[in-house]
C-alpha cells in the first residue's frame, strides 16, 4: 500500500547550510512556497534542499480565495504559489504574477502540450502545469440508497444531515450552475442567483453536515457522512482508508482544473523560485508527486510511465478504473469546463451571496 498522507501539513521545512567554516546569513538562498494541504510528497523538499543548498519555507492554504485573500492584505510573503486556472488569470490581470524566464526551467519542455496556451496562460508566459484532474461527488456506498449519478444528490433531502458542500464560492456555485443546467462560467446575474437560491434552500432544509475543505478527509474516510463535493485525487487518497467509497463525475459535467506553479511579480527570490519549479516539473518528481497525491502529472513522460512505475513499486498492476479517475480520458473531459476569470462585476456578486449564505 502507498504511505497514508498526513492530514496537517503545515510544513515549515528548514535545513541548515551552515558549512565548516560557518556562513553569513545573507549567503543563505530561500524559497518560500505556498501551496494546497496535502499536495506534495515532503520528501522532495528535503531532496531540493541537500541538491541546491536552498531552504524551503513550505506553507499551506486552504483554496484558492483564501490565497487571493492573503495575497491582497500582504499576509504572505511568499515567492512560488500554486493556484488553479482561474484564480491565475485573475493574478495576471491584475498584474500580481511575473514572467517566467523558461531558460530556467528546462524541464517546461516536458510538459505535454495539452496543458500548454490554456485560456488562463494563453501565451504560456506565468506558469508551469504542476497538476490536473476533475471535480465531482464523493459518496459512502453503504449509506445511500443507489448509485450516485446527479448533482442533485449535493441539494437532495433525503440525505439531510450526511453531505458535505465545498467551502469554496466558485466549487459550490458551480454545482448549483450544473445541476440547473447552466455554464460553470456563467456571467448572468440570475442563473447565479438562481444555483445560489438551489444552495441556500439546502443549507436551510439541513441538507448539509458542514461545509469543508480538508475536513473532508476524516469525515468521509470514518464513514462519518455520506456524500461530499471534492476532487478526484483527494478521493483515491480516501479510498486507501475507506473501501465502501465511490467517485462519480456527474451526468451533468463539471469542473476539470490545472493548478500550476508561478512566480510572485514581487518575489524576492525569483532564481531560487526558478530552480524549485524545474525540479518539480522534472519526470523524476513528477512521478513521485503523482504516485503519493494521486493527482495526474501533466508531465508527458510520467504520464506515459507512471503505470509502469506503479506496478514496480506495488508488484501489481493498476486498477484502469482508479487510473481513469485520476488520470480522466477525453471522453470524461469533454463533459467538464475549465474554469476561467470571472468579471469583477460577477466576482462581488460570488462574494456578496457567499457572505449571504453565511458560511
Amino acid at each position: 500500500m502507498k504511505k497514508l498522507i498526513a492530514l496537517a501539513m503545515a510544513l515549515c521545512c528548514v535545513l541548515s547550510m551552515t558549512a565548516c567554516g560557518g556562513s553569513d546569513a545573507k549567503e543563505k538562498r530561500v524559497v518560500n512556497v505556498c501551496s494546497w494541504g496535502e499536495y506534495i510528497d515532503e520528501d522532495l523538499i528535503y531532496e531540493f534542499e541537500e541538491e541546491t543548498g536552498i531552504e524551503v519555507n513550505y506553507q499551506t492554504v486552504e483554496s484558492n480565495e483564501a490565497l487571493y485573500s492573503l495575497l491582497k492584505t500582504g499576509a504572505g510573503d511568499y515567492d512560488v504559489i500554486v493556484p488553479s486556472d482561474y484564480m491565475i488569470a485573475r493574478l495576471i490581470a491584475e498584474d500580481m504574477l511575473a514572467e517566467l524566464d523558461y531558460s530556467n526551467i528546462p524541464n517546461y519542455d516536458l510538459i505535454d502540450d495539452q496543458y500548454k496556451g490554456l485560456s488562463f496562460d494563453p501565451e504560456n508566459k506565468y506558469t508551469v502545469p504542476y497538476t490536473w484532474g476533475t471535480l465531482g461527488i464523493i459518496y459512502n456506498t453503504t449509506m445511500v440508497d443507489e448509485p450516485i449519478t446527479s448533482w442533485g444528490a449535493m441539494f437532495d433531502e433525503k440525505y439531510a444531515g450526511q453531505v458535505l458542500m465545498i467551502r469554496n464560492s466558485r466549487d459550490a456555485l458551480a454545482a448549483g450552475l450544473l445541476y440547473l443546467g447552466y455554464d460553470i462560467n456563467t456571467t448572468d446575474e440570475a442563473q447565479i442567483r438562481e444555483a445560489w437560491q438551489v444552495l441556500a434552500d439546502a443549507k436551510n432544509k439541513g441538507v448539509y453536515q458542514a461545509f469543508v475543505m480538508d475536513e473532508v478527509f476524516n469525515k468521509m474516510e470514518g464513514g462519518n457522512a455520506a456524500i461530499a463535493m471534492y476532487y478526484a485525487g483527494d478521493y483515491l487518497t480516501m479510498l486507501e482508508n475507506n473501501e465502501d467509497l465511490a467517485y462519480v463525475v456527474p451526468e451533468e459535467g463539471s469542473n476539470w482544473f490545472v493548478d500550476a506553479m508561478c512566480v510572485l511579480k514581487d518575489a524576492q527570490h525569483k532564481e531560487e523560485a526558478e530552480e524549485w519549479i524545474n525540479f518539480i516539473a522534472g519526470t523524476d518528481a513528477s512521478l513521485r508527486n503523482m504516485d503519493y497525491l494521486w493527482y495526474a502529472s501533466p508531465n508527458a513522460e510520467v504520464l506515459e510511465q507512471y503505470p509502469a512505475y506503479y506496478e514496480g513499486e506495488y508488484g501489481e498492476p493498476i486498477d484502469p478504473e482508479l487510473y481513469e479517475i485520476m488520470a480522466a480520458p477525453q471522453e470524461v473531459l469533454d463533459r467538464c469546463t475549465l474554469y476561467t476569470n470571472l468579471p469583477q462585476e460577477t466576482l462581488t456578486l460570488y462574494n456578496d451571496l457567499w457572505t449571504e449564505l453565511g458560511i
